[in-house]
């Protein structure tokens, strides 16, 4: 047994029931991959659209990929015709511009509104107040192509505990709202895609669906 197949296996069997693990493969070389698929492995994560779709090429079509970094409006395109879901929207325009590319392909894309609730700047995602009022002024039955199933977010880069934690609990809250004044008659709006390497074991803690681990799995990857 490989050592990937090792963190899998370890990874797995700790996870409760309904929490899902996604392999994030950003910058790992195939023959990575190869092992994961190898040990019967089948959610990848990537942050970065062009890698995500050469990777797609290489392996077999029962992979089920997921875009879990930054993404722009002219790459929307390049995803839609095979993506499981996107964690990233986050703003209207780019809403609208999946929902266009994938009434072009006449598919139904699932995806995850990314929230800003780090205390780093730098972090991508909407605020908790723009995203309640993008949904008040623009109901989700004008994107009839868009499936949005719950919320992703990453937390602040800290040793304090308690601040990651307390981020994750607004997370879910927030979730909690939205389902009650937006989402009542939506059973699949129920995702929480939080938690990476370093601070899984508190998302899974703070509610979970999915959790994003690279390192942890893969071991240090590339640094270009």
């Amino acid at each position: 047994m490989s050592i990937i197949e090792k963190n899998i296996s370890k990874i797995s069997s700790q996870l409760p029931q309904g929490v899902r693990l996604i392999a994030v493969s950003k910058r790992q070389p195939e023959t990575k991959l190869q092992e994961a698929y190898d040990a019967g492995y089948r959610i990848f994560g990537e942050n970065l659209v062009q890698e995500l779709v050469r990777k797609k090429d290489i392996f077999p079509a029962d992979i089920e990929w997921h875009m879990i970094g930054h993404l722009q409006k002219n790459k929307v395109k390049y995803l839609v015709p095979f993506i499981h879901c996107i964690h990233s929207v986050d703003s209207l325009a780019l809403l609208k511009e999946i929902n266009k590319r994938a009434e072009k392909v006449n598919r139904i894309v699932t995806c995850l509104f990314e929230v800003h609730i780090a205390k780093e700047d730098a972090k991508s995602g909407i605020k908790p107040d723009d995203l309640k009022r993008l949904l008040t002024e623009n109901p989700l039955s004008q994107f009839p192509y868009v499936k949005v199933n719950g919320l992703m977010g990453m937390a602040t880069n800290t040793d304090d505990n308690q601040i990651v934690r307390d981020e994750f609990r607004l997370l879910k809250q927030l979730r909690d709202e939205l389902k009650s004044l937006f989402f009542a008659d939506n059973s699949e709006f129920k995702e929480l895609s939080m938690g990476m390497s370093s601070d899984y074991k508190i998302a899974i803690d703070e509610g979970a669906t999915m959790i994003r681990l690279g390192t942890s799995i893969f071991g240090q990857r590339n640094k270009k």
